[in-house]
């Protein structure tokens, strides 16, 4: 026996079911010497359902890439990464020295109080799709994760 439910019924429960919401909050882009073409990105983003962050890409950048840095035996390797796993309800945070977002082949130095726009493309376990726009800080070339 076969059970049928109508289009517009089934269409009540799969938005549900299909898409995670996605927040990302603090995000911050490390300011630049004269010179310097690369820096890092930072954020925390949380998502409400299992998902992944797949792709990031900046138009004041050439190059944007996820990368994470990790101890391999007592050497600090940075490398990139195809995707980075966020698991429902906990917050993932990109900070220096972990997971972040590489920005290479910069248009200019970045100066603090400038804008960098960043837009991150995240899949869905049931792997739709969705772009998320923000605009990042730039913050002192020294800073760290607690500076403002």
């Amino acid at each position: 026996m076969k059970f049928r439910i109508p289009a517009a019924l089934a269409a009540l429960f799969i938005p549900a079911l299909c898409c995670a919401e996605i927040t990302v909050s603090n995000a911050w882009v490390r300011g630049t010497v004269p010179g310097q073409s690369t820096t890092g990105a930072y954020m925390e983003i949380r998502s409400t359902e299992r998902a992944s962050l797949v792709s990031v890409a900046s138009p004041g950048a050439k190059v944007a890439e996820i990368h994470e840095m990790a101890m391999e035996g007592n050497v600090m390797r940075m490398r990139g990464v195809p995707r980075l796993e966020l698991p429902a309800g906990r917050a993932v945070e990109l900070k220096p020295g972990g997971y972040h977002v590489m920005l290479m082949g910069l248009a200019h130095p970045l100066k603090k109080g400038e804008m960098m726009p960043i837009t991150l493309t995240f899949e869905s376990a049931a792997r739709k799709r969705e772009v998320v726009e923000i605009k990042a800080e730039v913050r002192a070339l020294g800073a760290s994760g607690a500076q403002r």
